[in-house]
C-alpha cells in the first residue's frame, strides 16, 4: 500500500490508532495514551512544541471520549498551528473488540485508509508537499448568526441538520463547525449550505 506523507505532527488517542494511520501514512504520529495525556504534562508540552515546529493535527475518535481530548489539546496550545481532523459518526466496532465502545462509534483505528485520508485533506494537511492555501477572508461567527446557525431560537436544529448532511459528528462545537466549515468551503459554499440548512433542506 503507497503511503502518502503528512507534513504536520498527527496526534492520536492510542497505539492501535497509531499502528492503522502509519500502515498508509508517513507522518510523526503521537499518542495522547487516551485520559493519560491529563496526567502527563510532558505529553502536552511535545504538542506544544509540535504546534510550533511542524503544526499538529488533531485526530481523535468521534466519541465524548474523543472531544475532551481534543478540547484538553485546543485549550493548551496557545501558539503555532493546530488543525482539526473529524471522522464521520460510523456506527461499529474494530475487530480486535469483542463488542463496540459505549457509543457504538468505530473510532479512528476502524476507520477506512479513504475516509480518514479526506479527512486529513479537509482540515487543510499538508499531504505530499500540498496544502490547502485560503485566499479569501473566513466566515465570521457574526455572520454565522447572520446566517441563522448561531445564537437564534432554530439554530441549534439547522446545526444539526447541517452537521448530520456533511457527515459531521454531533458533538462538534459552533465553533469547531466554523473552523471546520472554513477550512473546507469557500465563502459562497458556506452561505448556500446555511441557507440550505437553515430552510430545513
Amino acid at each position: 500500500m503507497e503511503k502518502i506523507h503528512v507534513a504536520e505532527t498527527i496526534v492520536v488517542e492510542g497505539r492501535y490508532d497509531k499502528n492503522s494511520l502509519s500502515q498508509y501514512i508517513d507522518a510523526n504520529i503521537i499518542e495522547t495514551s487516551g485520559f493519560g495525556i491529563f496526567n502527563s504534562p510532558e505529553t502536552a508540552e511535545l504538542i506544544r512544541i509540535l504546534a510550533k515546529k511542524t503544526g499538529v493535527i488533531v485526530l481523535t475518535d468521534s466519541d465524548g471520549a474523543g472531544f475532551v481530548i481534543r478540547n484538553f489539546i485546543k485549550g493548551s496550545v496557545s501558539e503555532g498551528s493546530v488543525l482539526h481532523a473529524y471522522i464521520p459518526e460510523i456506527p461499529g466496532k474494530e475487530r480486535r473488540k469483542a463488542r463496540p465502545g459505549a457509543e457504538g462509534l468505530l473510532g479512528v483505528e476502524g476507520t477506512d485508509r479513504e475516509t480518514v485520508i479526506k479527512a486529513l485533506r479537509e482540515c487543510g494537511a499538508t499531504i505530499d508537499g500540498e496544502g490547502k492555501a485560503r485566499l479569501e477572508a473566513p466566515v465570521t461567527k457574526a455572520e454565522l448568526f447572520e446566517l441563522g446557525l448561531s445564537g437564534g431560537k432554530s439554530s441549534a436544529e439547522a446545526r444539526e441538520r447541517l452537521k448530520k448532511k456533511l457527515g459531521y459528528p454531533a458533538k462538534l462545537s459552533t465553533n469547531a463547525l466554523l473552523d471546520v466549515l472554513n477550512a473546507i468551503y469557500s465563502r459562497d459554499e458556506i452561505f448556500l449550505l446555511a441557507k440550505e440548512a437553515a430552510g430545513g433542506a
